[in-house]
């Protein structure tokens, strides 16, 4: 997943602008840029080979709520009764931040203290993002951009799911409205995982049926707060899968670390907890993605942190 950038292509030619980009039928193009020589070749991650027998699975109509059903491989997920404004309180203390085990740039795995602090247990709505801009006439970077933006993906029956396509920039706007603000990378992660340094929100063993992911059959988002036994030590749903989300941070290497990525510094911002596209390796705790603070995508959304 290093070097993930968005990729903007215009004719023939290739312009690294970000981490990552949607290509159509989802999954993202990437491409590691190299110190000198000709422009990389690019290549898909996020996207599984697709075999002839590998249909993707509709998305069904939103399920009526039943808050103590387990969410099967292939069911339609239930979501949660509990309203998507609640949050939850962190408490102070340090956790296990990063990984030695995985992808460079998230070591070295280290001990990280934090003050207390609040997140959402549930991902930001198309209600609520909705609700944002009739309040206050807003328009997100994909709309100014003549695009349909999150607009085109809040259809009938999706009011709880997820808001995406919407930029770093339109997500702090929603949390400035709220007078909250995008958790940092050390919160996000803290709140995810809890203080032993699990791999997934739920534990140390992968289990399709915790999250909405590529092997979870849903090809789509799902309502928020769906996966009961999915959710992080703190309570916090969906913090594996379901959509990317955006934190407050800049892509850069960890304190410690000799490891060089072209994409470090003040351009990218870092994204977390995978989306309903990707595989196991993406959506644990510890892994780390950045992309341009002006992007925007159909598996990209947000929560706030206070």
């Amino acid at each position: 997943m290093r070097g993930k950038l968005w990729l903007l292509v215009v004719t023939s030619l290739l312009i690294l602008t970000s981490c990552e980009i949607e290509v159509p039928g989802g999954g993202f193009l990437t491409a590691t840029p190299a110190e000198t020589g000709p422009t990389p070749t690019p290549v898909i991650i996020g996207q599984p080979e697709v075999k002839p027998t590998d249909t993707p699975v509709p998305m069904p109509p939103t399920p009526t709520p039943r808050p103590t059903a387990t969410p099967v491989v292939g069911e339609t997920p239930a979501a949660t009764t509990q309203p998507a404004s609640d949050m939850v309180l962190i408490p102070a203390g340090p956790f296990i931040m990063g990984s030695d085990a995985d992808d460079r740039d998230e070591a070295p795995q280290r001990e990280v203290d934090l003050p207390a602090f609040e997140i959402d247990l549930f991902e930001v709505t198309n209600a609520q993002f909705a609700a944002f801009v009739a309040a206050t006439g807003y328009k997100t970077d994909a709309e100014k951009a003549g695009e349909p933006g999150w607009r085109g993906f809040y259809t009938e029956g999706k009011d709880n799911h997820p808001v995406v396509k919407v930029s770093w920039n339109d997500a702090v706007a929603y949390c400035q409205w709220l007078g909250k603000r995008l958790p940092t990378e050390a919160e996000w992660e803290k709140a995810a995982r809890g203080t032993d340094g699990r791999i997934y929100p739920w534990g140390n063993e992968w289990d399709p049926a915790r999250l909405n992911s590529y092997q979870s059959g849903y090809r789509g988002t799902t309502p928020v707060g769906s996966f009961a036994e999915g959710v992080s030590p703190y309570g916090v749903f969906d913090m594996a899968g379901n959509v990317w989300e955006w934190t407050a941070d800049w892509y850069l290497p960890y304190p410690g670390s000799d490891y060089q990525d072209p994409y470090f510094g003040e351009v990218n911002k870092v994204t977390r907890g995978g989306g309903w596209f990707e595989e196991p390796p993406q959506v644990r705790t510890s892994n780390r993605n950045c992309t341009s603070p002006t992007a925007a995508n159909d598996d990209l959304g947000f929560r706030c942190a206070r």
